[in-house]
């Protein structure tokens, strides 16, 4: 972080919900895109904008699902329509932003996958978390960067998680090729690569396009599929019998997105970009001892701009 930049302060406390963030704010007439707004903290983001007044796109692998979700807020003040979108796959993202038409506001990059227990890849050859976590998102942006910059004043949204604080972007050999794979160190680089990619996209400042990089917190919801129940032992997060362990930093779905609609909508992060924000602040820097933070690794704007460089050798080659 620029120890020269003034860290951003908010009045809303770690267990704020995402209604309460953007209480009063209208955004008739903002036209924003949630991938993975089906389910958990994508489809409460998507409710609370929605309920503001903005056209939602969910973009989902799954559009079937995305359109029963949307049918839930049919009688909201905004418009919610569903679209395909698989992020993993380079082909379908090209598809959505060609065929997006108009302005977007708001790229709300909520969509993941966490800790898959045996290395996969993609078409392209990149492992799966960092595919769909990173790469995907960046193609998208890249795709609607045209949209986003006729907006005028649009934001990059960007859902990381404190996995990232251990584990800096592997330059040398990102993809596990021949490093062993570990479910957890691949989420961990892929949400480094996140924050990463919301530092990089300050070369879009002066075409009015800001990003930034948030931890929802601990929430349960479909994100944590690929975990069994001896994994959530061990991170203590469900007791002998499976049954979750009332924690004081656990988040309901409305508070965990409450991040996600403060950067997307509330006028107090106007002009923000290349920041990194969890219970709803501005984080400090990881310091040991104290719990979260941001790391260095993931503001660094060499780095930044080095992964920016790789992942856009990626999309021309494909």
């Amino acid at each position: 972080m620029n120890s020269e930049q003034t860290r951003l302060t908010t009045p809303f406390h770690s267990h704020a919900t995402a209604a309460e963030a953007v209480e009063g704010v209208d955004l008739s007439g903002r036209r924003v895109i949630v991938t993975g707004g089906a389910s958990g903290i994508g489809a409460e983001t998507v409710r609370v904008l929605a309920a503001a007044g903005a056209e939602v796109t969910i973009a989902t692998r799954d559009p079937a699902a995305a359109a029963r979700t949307a049918a839930t807020f049919a009688d909201a003040p905004g418009i919610v329509r569903a679209a395909a979108l698989d992020l993993a796959d380079l082909s379908s993202v090209a598809a959505f932003a060609r065929d997006w038409r108009g302005p977007l506001d708001v790229l709300v990059a909520n969509a993941g996958v966490m800790a898959i227990p045996v290395r996969e890849v993609t078409a392209q050859g990149w492992e799966m978390q960092l595919a769909t976590n990173y790469l995907g998102h960046f193609a998208l942006a890249v795709g609607l960067y045209g949209s986003l910059r006729a907006a005028g004043r649009a934001r990059i949204v960007v859902v990381s998680s404190g996995a990232h604080l251990g584990t800096p972007f592997d330059f040398d050999d990102p993809q596990f090729e021949r490093r062993p794979y570990h479910p957890w160190t691949a989420y961990g680089q892929s949400k480094t690569a996140d924050i990463l990619l919301a530092v990089g996209a300050r070369r879009w400042a002066a075409d009015g396009i800001t990003a930034n990089a948030l931890n929802p917190g601990w929430i349960m919801t479909n994100l944590q599929r690929h975990l069994d129940e001896a994994a959530m032992r061990e991170m203590g997060a469900i007791d002998e019998d499976g049954e979750i362990i009332p924690q004081p930093y656990l988040k309901t779905v409305a508070q965990g997105a409450a991040a996600s609609v403060l950067l997307a909508a509330s006028p107090l992060v106007e002009g923000v970009t290349g920041r990194y924000f969890e219970d709803n602040q501005e984080a400090r820097p990881a310091a040991p001892g104290i719990a979260g933070g941001v790391a260095a690794h993931a503001l660094d704007p060499d780095a930044a701009d080095r992964l920016w460089d790789y992942a856009s050798t990626v999309l021309a080659a494909a």
